[in-house]
């Protein structure tokens, strides 16, 4: 059984957004954290639909970096680097998530063809939260611009979600 979308919530900030989605994953939470911070399980689901990882690099500690590549099906390579602000392992993660070149230098989202709106730091917050056996996962993905980026990204992180379901699945 795919994973349950719980709920899709925008609170909005003036001219921003905040997109919240909680997914149910059946997954104990430990498997399901692994999914997030292991470099080899996160290329098998990270990006939506079509999309593959071809490069994932994570130092998970505070102040560490990640750097992530997800590559479209027509083979255009997106990358996004984040520092890692909080870690409390098995239940927290807060990490800033800006897009990159290929040497992880932050660069606008503009550089992608998306809009000038869209923050050069937005903040992620991901929460790991087990009831009986399966795990509640909460994304917060602060400070986005209303419109078609918000929308994007929405549909992007459930596919994503999807992807990753799939994955625990094989890893059960």
């Amino acid at each position: 059984m795919p994973a349950k979308i719980a709920k899709t919530r925008f609170a909005r900030k003036g001219n921003v957004r905040d997109l919240v989605i909680t997914r149910m994953f059946d997954a104990p939470p430990g498997l399901v954290w692994r999914h997030f911070t292991n470099p080899e399980l996160v290329k098998r689901w990270w990006g939506p639909e079509g999309y593959t990882a071809p490069h994932v690099s994570i130092d998970l500690r505070v102040g560490g970096e990640s750097l992530y590549c997800m590559r479209s099906p027509e083979g255009r390579d997106i990358w996004s680097k984040g520092v890692y602000k909080e870690i409390i392992p098995l239940e927290r993660i807060v990490t800033t998530d800006s897009f990159a070149d290929e040497k992880g230098n932050v660069v606008p989202a503009t550089y992608y063809g998306m809009s000038s709106d869209f923050p050069l730091e937005p903040l992620i917050t991901m929460t790991f939260k087990e009831y009986g056996g399966m795990t509640e996962f909460t994304l917060k993905h602060s400070g986005m611009p209303s419109g078609p980026d918000l929308d994007g990204a929405r549909t992007s992180w459930n596919q994503s979600f999807d992807k990753l379901a799939d994955s625990l699945r094989g890893s059960t």
